[in-house]
C-alpha cells in the first residue's frame, strides 16, 4: 500500500459518518402492494386485449398458425406485442408511486405509452411489409387502452373509498416550524382523498417548540419528535412513510443534505414544499445550476398548439354531445314551454376571454322577468363572495327546479361552445358586475374561455365559498391539459347525477 493510499484511507475514517442504524428499515407498505396489483392487472388486460384482437383479426386457432408475410407463429406475434406494451408502460413509469392513484398524470402516461408503442409497431410493419400489425392495431389499441384506463379508474375509486374512511393513507412527518406547517396540515385534513395524513412534527434546530411534547396546528394536536436531527427516530416512532419539509430556506443546504442522508434506507419519501401554490405538471422542472438545485416554473401557455388542441377538443366534443343529447334537449324545451309563460331559452350577458362580452344560452328556469326582482331579494343572498345564490329562490319554476338539480338548464351552452365563445371546461362564466369587482389576482381567470363545467363544478359548485372557487379557477388556468379536461368532464357527469351543490 502506498503512502497516498494510506492518507486517503485515514481521511475517510476521520470524515463524519452517517448515524448508525438505530432502527430497522421499514417493511413494504400498502402502496407497494397497490402498485404490484396495478402492474399485474395491466399485464392481464394487455394479454386479453392482444389475444382477443388476434382472434378477431385472424380467427381461431391463430395463436399457433403462421401469420403475415414471414409466416410468423401467432403466439410469437402476440408475445411481442404484449412485451412491447408492458415495456412502454414501464418506460413512462405509469406505476410510479408518486403519481399512481391520484391526478391526471397517471392516465396521461398510459395514453402516451399506448400510442407510442403502437405507433412504433405500425412503422415497423410498414417498413418491413410484415402485414400483421395494422389489423391488430385497429382492435388492440382502443380496446387495450380503454381497458387499462378503466381498470386504473376502478382501482382508484376503491382506493378513494377507503381513504374517506381514513384507510390507505401515507403517514407524513413534517419537518418545519408550526407556522410553516399549518397550511399543509389544514389542506391535507380537508382533503383525505389526497392520501396523506400528518402524524407528527420535527421543528428546526433551536425552535421554541423543541422540548414540547405536543403542538396544536389547525385544531389538531401533533406530537413533536424533536428537531431535524431526530427525524430518523421520528419516522420510526410515528410509522411515517414520507417526510415533508415546509421551511427548507430556514434549515439551509447543509441541514437538508444531512436530513436526506439520515433518511437513507428508511423506505420513506422526502418531500420539499416549494413555496408556490397551484402550479403543477409540466410547468415545473428541477434543474441543477452549479450544484444547486433550482425549481424552474414555466409561464402558462395558452397559444400555439395548446390553443388549437383546446379548440378542437371543445368543438368536436360539443358536437358529439349535442348529437347524443338532442332528444333530452327537446324534452327540456317542451317542459319549459308548458310549465310557465315566457320564452324557452334565457340569454344573458357574460364576460368571456380577454373580458369580451358574449350572450350565454340556457333553458329558462325562472319566471319571465326574474332579473328585475333580483334587487328586492338582495338581503336573502346566500352566495359566496360577490355571487348571488339562493337555495329557495321564489323566482324558480317547478320545471326549473328539476332542470337546475341535474344541470339540464345548461345544455344550450353547447351552442356557445360550438361558436367559440365558451369551452367545455373552464372557469365559471361571470357577470359584468362581478368582473368589475375582481381584484388583479382574480382577473387571471379571463385568460381562458369560460367553461360549461370546471373544477368549481366538480368540487361542490354552489356550496363552495368565494375564495375556494377563485383558487380552483386559477389552478385550472395555471395547469390546463387535455387529460385534465377529460377527467373534469367525467367527474361532472358524476356530480350532475348526484346533484352535488346544485340549487
Amino acid at each position: 500500500m502506498t503512502r497516498s493510499t494510506r492518507v486517503i484511507s485515514a481521511d475517510w475514517r476521520s470524515a463524519p459518518q452517517p448515524p448508525p442504524l438505530s432502527v430497522r428499515p421499514r417493511v413494504k407498505t400498502w402502496a407497494d402492494a397497490y402498485v404490484k396489483r396495478v402492474q399485474l392487472t395491466d399485464v392481464a388486460i394487455i394479454i386479453t386485449a392482444v389475444l382477443g384482437a388476434q382472434q378477431i383479426r385472424f380467427g381461431f386457432p391463430s395463436v399457433i398458425d403462421p401469420v403475415g408475410r414471414f409466416s410468423t407463429p401467432g403466439i410469437v406475434v402476440s408475445a411481442g406485442f404484449v412485451l412491447a406494451w408492458v415495456i412502454a408502460l414501464r418506460v413512462v413509469q405509469s406505476t410510479d408511486r408518486r403519481i399512481v392513484g391520484s391526478g391526471a398524470e397517471e392516465y396521461s402516461r398510459i395514453v402516451r405509452a399506448s400510442f407510442a408503442v403502437f405507433g412504433l409497431l405500425a412503422i415497423v410493419d410498414l417498413l418491413f411489409k410484415w402485414d400483421v400489425a395494422r389489423g391488430l392495431l385497429a382492435i388492440a389499441l382502443p380496446a387495450g387502452t380503454l381497458g387499462l384506463l378503466s381498470a386504473r379508474w376502478l382501482m382508484r375509486w376503491n382506493l378513494a373509498r377507503g381513504r374517506r374512511n381514513r384507510q390507505n393513507l401515507n403517514q407524513v412527518l413534517i419537518v418545519g416550524s408550526p407556522e410553516s406547517a399549518a397550511p399543509l396540515v389544514r389542506h391535507l385534513d380537508r382533503n383525505p382523498g389526497l392520501g396523506l395524513e400528518v402524524v407528527g412534527l420535527c421543528v428546526p434546530p433551536g425552535h421554541a417548540s423543541r422540548h414540547r411534547e405536543v403542538v396544536t396546528i389547525g385544531g389538531r394536536d401533533l406530537t413533536v419528535f424533536g428537531d431535524c436531527a431526530d427525524a430518523r427516530d421520528g419516522v420510526a416512532k410515528s410509522g411515517a412513510t414520507a417526510v415533508a419539509v415546509t421551511c427548507a430556506e430556514t434549515l439551509g443546504h447543509s441541514v437538508m443534505r444531512e436530513l436526506s442522508w439520515d433518511l437513507e434506507g428508511m423506505h420513506v419519501d422526502l418531500l420539499v414544499a416549494p413555496g408556490v401554490a397551484d402550479v403543477a405538471g409540466p410547468r415545473m422542472l428541477v434543474r441543477p445550476v452549479a450544484g444547486l438545485p433550482l425549481l424552474h416554473i414555466d409561464k402558462p401557455r395558452y397559444e400555439g398548439a395548446n390553443k388549437f388542441f383546446k379548440a378542437a377538443f371543445d368543438r368536436l366534443g360539443a358536437i358529439g354531445i349535442l348529437m347524443i343529447l338532442a332528444p333530452v334537449m327537446v324534452g327540456c324545451a317542451l317542459a319549459v314551454k308548458f310549465n310557465s309563460n315566457g320564452p324557452v331559452f334565457y340569454r344573458a350577458e357574460r364576460i368571456g376571454l380577454n373580458n369580451e362580452p358574449f350572450q350565454m344560452w340556457k333553458f329558462r328556469t325562472m319566471i319571465d322577468g326574474a332579473d328585475k326582482q333580483k334587487f328586492a331579494l338582495a338581503q336573502r343572498n346566500e352566495g359566496a363572495g360577490i355571487l348571488f345564490k339562493m337555495r329557495e329562490d321564489p323566482r324558480v319554476t317547478t320545471a326549473g327546479k328539476i332542470l337546475r338539480r341535474y344541470s339540464l338548464d345548461e345544455l344550450p351552452q353547447l351552442f356557445n361552445v360550438v361558436t367559440g365563445s365558451m369551452s367545455l371546461v373552464g372557469p365559471r362564466p361571470p357577470l359584468r358586475d362581478e368582473v368589475e369587482q375582481y381584484s388583479e389576482l382574480v382577473t387571471r381567470r379571463m385568460l381562458v374561455r369560460p367553461g360549461m363545467t370546471g373544477l368549481w363544478q366538480v368540487s361542490g359548485r354552489s356550496d363552495l365559498d368565494w375564495d375556494e372557487s377563485v383558487r380552483l379557477d386559477l389552478s385550472y388556468v395555471e395547469n390546463w391539459s387535455i387529460m385534465q379536461d377529460a377527467m373534469i368532464l367525467w367527474r361532472t357527469a358524476r356530480a350532475v347525477v348526484r346533484s352535488d351543490g346544485a340549487y
